[in-house]
């Protein structure tokens, strides 16, 4: 536990500081995971609630420190998971809207959305090629170097990307030709 006393020392010492940060950054990342952070986003958060100690430690007016830190990790987590509610919100938005939009616009059949969605639905290592070859008239050669797969790997995927597409439209009841 840091003293009052050293807690007015890191105000001014960066040595001071660096030890407030070393005993207490634990005891923040787990409260942050308790209360709901992903675990890809505890360092961030954890690092976030650190600049603004150091941002606000003249304000510290005593009490109990830990207190004061749970306070502000907790105003930090839920001011990253409103950020990231409205990110998610927005993303969200934008792939109805986009999704929407770009088949109105390029006036598709139903059949052309299928296959699209069965095509976005491959592995990238399988998409890739396939786009590239019969989308954008690319040679084996050229889609090699795109992807740095041999030119016998790109054949096998765009083969093996046919067999799945043609596996998912015989599943489906999609006819073929």
């Amino acid at each position: 536990m840091i003293s009052n006393e050293s807690i007015q020392r890191a105000r001014y010492g960066s040595q001071e500081f660096h030890d407030l940060v070393h005993t207490y950054y634990q005891t923040v990342q787990r409260f942050a995971y308790q209360i709901g952070v992903k675990p890809e986003d505890i360092e961030d958060v954890t690092q976030e609630v650190f600049l603004k100690v150091y941002r606000s430690l003249h304000h510290f007016s005593g009490g109990t420190f830990t207190t004061w830190l749970y306070s502000i990790t907790l105003n930090t987590t839920r001011d990253m998971m409103r950020k990231q509610k409205r990110l998610n919100q927005k993303i969200e938005k934008m792939k109805e809207k986009t999704s929407n939009q770009t088949y109105a616009t390029l006036d598709v059949s139903e059949e052309a959305m299928e296959l699209h969605e069965m095509i976005r639905n491959l592995e990238e290592k399988y998409r890739v090629p396939l786009v590239l070859h019969y989308f954008h008239q690319q040679t084996h050669a050229e889609i090699s170097e795109v992807t740095g797969t041999s030119v016998s790997g790109v054949k096998s995927q765009v083969m093996r990307a046919k067999q799945q597409l043609k596996a998912q439209m015989e599943k489906g009841g999609v006819s073929h030709e």
